[in-house]
């Protein structure tokens, strides 16, 4: 599949194939204090507000493929940089459908978000991962993106 084979365009508060997709977010192993099913919750109720509300500085963009079939989506959030003040496009969610993988689907997305923060003159495109996440994390890096900060975390007990 090629970017010209691809529509991405704003989701539709009925575009809630997306949430569908939550489970994808967690299907790698976790760190041993954060539980699935809370991540899973946690994920589909942050995307159902942003799919509902459609917030300020909240960008849900939807793929289709040529035969107008949904392949996957991408959140964008406009952040301020802590240290600069200036504008980042923070991605906050990016997943395509199983059966699609390995189409450039992914790889389609990120470019739409990068094209998305030149045109909204953003210094950065971040986005976090879990380190698990290998598959996403290779994605990430042939892509460009390199590490920024690194967040650490101690469960207290």
């Amino acid at each position: 599949m090629t970017d010209t084979t691809l529509l991405i365009r704003l989701a539709d508060d009925d575009d809630d194939f997306i949430l569908a997709l939550v489970p994808r977010f967690v299907d790698f192993t976790l760190p041993p204090w954060r539980r699935r099913h809370e991540c899973i919750e946690g994920i589909r109720d942050d995307l159902l507000q942003h799919l509902e509300d459609q917030p300020a500085n909240s960008y849900l963009y939807v793929a289709e493929d040529a035969d107008g079939e949904r392949v996957g989506f991408i959140h964008l959030q406009r952040a301020e940089d802590f240290f600069t003040g200036r504008s980042n496009c923070h991605i906050s969610d990016l997943a395509v459908m199983p059966e699609h993988e390995g189409k450039g689907i992914a790889k389609a997305l990120l470019a739409h978000a990068e094209t998305w923060a030149r045109e909204h003159s953003c210094q950065l495109v971040t986005l976090a991962v879990f380190p698990g996440n290998q598959r996403a994390r290779k994605l990430y890096e042939t892509t460009g993106f390199a590490p920024d900060l690194l967040r650490l975390a101690k469960p207290v007990r």
